[in-house]
């Protein structure tokens, strides 16, 4: 471990936005082992690329002898954050949630240690919520909240000051829903720091004070910012949505083109917040993409070390096998993970009738505009099938020829592909 502090770490990296007290933090933290813990509310059956931020933050906890808690708010989930949102969040239903709890959990599992000294734990909110009954909670827990002061915090205010929006009294509680969950840890896991996204300001110094009130001890709460990206778009989406943990949500292969797309301007700092590299490192890979702009090498760099991190070195390896084979090799050579890959998000996809003609299918597949179109390009020697050319205008997709039975990657020119997939007869 190099000589730094874990809060100089942090700091290098940009990964602190808002302390209760950085100096008391950094001796809290110098002075013996420490448990810390984030929520994670169950929205999906699947994190995005957003949590990775609290998450890995978490791994460097752990990396400096600290002990992290993962929280997984079956309670909150059911419930709704009003942080960040505009409008009411829908609830949904109790079944599901759980079922996304399970699935995070499982997520999750695969990023800290849970064996050592510095074992992590995972805690699910709902048991210490559920069991308890209305009046206790309004007079243990509510009657150290002063409205007054809940009202001046972003998360509320800014729905307050939303003509025609408003906030329920659901998601009003919410607030003190993640107070109590720091003092149930703070009591059962001896845990003195909170960390979370920017946006959860409000709600974690909330938690220091209940805290602080009702057992006189001191914690500390630490957040870290939320990403974004200098062109002014979201981070973490595409044109097919969301960038998800999920390799069944967001395919390993487009996991890494993200991460390989990343603008010039961004990749700095998503070094730094997304991967372990150290300071020297990221400032050499920086320096490399400024004397060789077209190489990506930073870009590179970060699409290797975050999809290694998160789907595993083979998939690292599959990505790169993809994109080396579509634009300068034999598709033949694809595996059929490789294709279902292609199928979920990597390639635009057509779904077709075997023995379909190959203009008809250039056509309803939108490949060209019109069957006299399709007739010249093919003819002009201008598509290709599986990687054979084809210049028979009576050529039909058949199952047979289809690799595993089922996908004809059709490339028009040299850079533009669509996947035919035929459909289950």
């Amino acid at each position: 471990m190099a000589q730094k502090n874990l809060v100089e770490e942090f700091s290098w990296r940009g990964l602190v936005s808002q302390t209760t007290d950085r100096e008391a933090l950094d001796r809290h933290l110098e002075s013996g082992q420490r448990t810390v813990y984030c929520g994670f509310d169950p929205t999906a059956s699947s994190l995005h690329i957003g949590s990775l931020v609290p998450l890995l933050a978490l791994k460097r906890f752990q990396e400096f002898g600290h002990r992290p808690i993962i929280l997984v708010g079956g309670a909150t989930g059911l419930i709704g954050d009003p942080s960040g949102r505009d409008s009411e969040r829908p609830l949904n239903a109790e079944e599901r949630v759980m079922e996304w709890v399970d699935s995070l959990k499982e997520q999750m599992s695969g990023f800290l240690d849970f064996q050592g000294k510095s074992a992590a734990t995972m805690v699910n909110n709902l048991p210490w919520t559920a069991g308890r009954d209305v009046i206790s909670f309004l007079r243990d827990i509510g009657k150290h909240f002063s409205v007054n002061a809940m009202i001046q915090r972003d998360s509320v205010k800014s729905r307050l000051a939303r003509e025609g929006e408003g906030i329920s009294y659901t998601e009003f509680s919410y607030m003190l829903l993640q107070s109590m969950d720091f003092l149930e840890l703070a009591k059962s896991k001896d845990c003195t720091i909170q960390i979370g996204g920017n946006d959860q300001w409000g709600n974690i110094v909330s938690g220091v004070d209940l805290v602080r009130r009702n057992m006189g001890k001191e914690v500390h709460a630490l957040t870290l910012p939320l990403v974004t990206k200098s062109d002014g778009t979201k981070f973490g989406k595409t044109a097919g949505g969301s960038v998800w943990l999920d390799g069944n949500k967001t395919s390993p292969y487009s996991f890494y083109q993200y991460w390989l797309n990343v603008a010039d301007e961004d990749v700095a700092s998503f070094l730094k917040y997304f991967t372990f590299l150290e300071a020297d490192e990221i400032r050499g890979s920086s320096e490399e993409m400024k004397a060789n702009p077209g190489g990506r090498f930073a870009q590179k760099l970060l699409a290797d070390s975050v999809t290694e991190l998160v789907h595993g070195k083979n998939s690292v390896d599959s990505a790169k096998r993809i994109s080396q084979i579509l634009f300068a090799g034999d598709v033949r050579d694809l595996s059929l993970d490789d294709f279902q890959q292609l199928e979920l998000d990597g390639l635009e996809v057509a779904r077709i009738e075997s023995d379909a003609g190959l203009l008809a299918a250039m056509t309803d597949a939108g490949i060209t505009k019109s069957r006299g179109e399709a007739r010249n390009l093919v003819k002009s020697g201008g598509v290709s099938v599986n990687s054979i050319s084809v210049s028979d205008e009576s050529h039909s997709l058949t199952r047979s020829d289809a690799l595993f039975n089922k996908y004809h990657l059709i490339r028009r020119g040299k850079k533009n592909f669509k996947l035919l997939v035929l459909e289950n007869s």
